[in-house]
């Protein structure tokens, strides 16, 4: 049940935490950002990854995780970035629903739901990843020309994808092979995010100690869970 659960619940935590933000502007976006990419790096290479080398070949599944990082790397084109932070509130909609964003982003989230359903501690990584996500998709929407309703609806929609993707990865019936070619391609997607985070989260790519704590503590988190 969790499987289902955390993954919507992560939406809504990233919602209330949004409305806070937007009032206290008290959040370290960046810290949290660097935390959650450093976490969804750390589950996706302590269970999902040994799981795909051992259940296909290895080329093959190179390929498939390469071919992840190239369909995120499409994605983004559409969605301006928002799985990893790059959504900025110039970027204001007019009043029409934000329909690119929205698909890109469905079909991340879609995707992201197939290896939670073969893999217990992944939905912890998905879970803290899609928390800032939700916190700055939902602050975006807020500040944008869009009307309640529509930013209402927007992140509703948002929070249902994963799990009707754990549902659809539950209930289909796909051979082994094809189960973890899917998860191959989901690997290199969560690659070039938790990537992208890490590199990106503070300017003039520098590390600081802030950063390299919340790393280490991410990396030692998902090790232990």
């Amino acid at each position: 049940m969790l499987d289902f659960i955390l993954p919507f619940c992560s939406v809504v935590v990233g919602l209330l935490l949004s409305l806070w933000f937007l009032k206290s502007k008290s959040i370290n976006l960046k810290l949290l950002l660097t935390f959650s990419g450093a976490f969804l790096l750390s589950t996706t290479i302590f269970e999902l990854l040994p799981d795909v080398y051992e259940n296909l070949n290895a080329k093959y599944a190179g390929i498939l995780v390469l071919s992840g990082i190239i369909i995120q790397i499409i994605l983004e084109f559409f969605s301006k970035g928002a799985e990893h932070g790059h959504l900025h509130h110039h970027e204001n909609f007019e009043n029409s629903f934000p329909w690119l964003l929205f698909i890109s982003l469905g079909i991340h989230s879609f995707l992201e739901g197939f290896p939670i359903s073969g893999h217990d501690t992944i939905v912890y990584g998905v879970f803290i990843h899609k928390i800032p996500v939700a916190i700055l998709i939902t602050s975006f929407l807020l500040s944008s020309k869009l009307s309640r309703p529509k930013v209402i609806l927007f992140v509703v929609a948002f929070a249902f994808l994963t799990p009707i993707g754990t549902f659809v990865s539950k209930n289909m019936i796909v051979s082994n092979h094809l189960f973890y070619s899917l998860v191959a391609i989901v690997i290199g997607m969560f690659f070039h995010i938790a990537t992208v985070i890490l590199f990106e989260a503070d300017e003039g790519h520098q590390f600081n100690i802030s950063k390299l704590g919340a790393i280490l503590a991410a990396v030692i988190l998902a090790y232990f869970i």
